[in-house]
């Protein structure tokens, strides 16, 4: 009986320590998921950051370009 308890009381200590490895893994996936969103949010922001001085960059050239047309028009 004693040697029974013994056992089962080793198993039970090594389930419970094989679980706190499980979660230390968990949290350094989170930890990289976070990592690699917070990465892929500054991309975003230089992308949206590109994408508008090309927007303001091609105002700039129709603008100019109506005014040329106008200018020409008139002459």
């Amino acid at each position: 009986m004693k040697k029974s308890l013994l056992l089962a009381s080793l198993i039970a200590a090594i389930a419970l320590t094989a679980c706190g490895k499980k979660e230390e893994a968990v949290d350094a996936a989170a930890s990289a998921a976070s990592e690699a969103a917070s990465a892929t949010v500054e991309a975003a922001s230089a992308v949206v950051g590109a994408a508008s001085a090309v927007v303001d960059a091609a105002s700039g050239v129709a603008a100019d370009a109506a005014s040329a047309a106008s200018a020409a028009a008139s002459n």
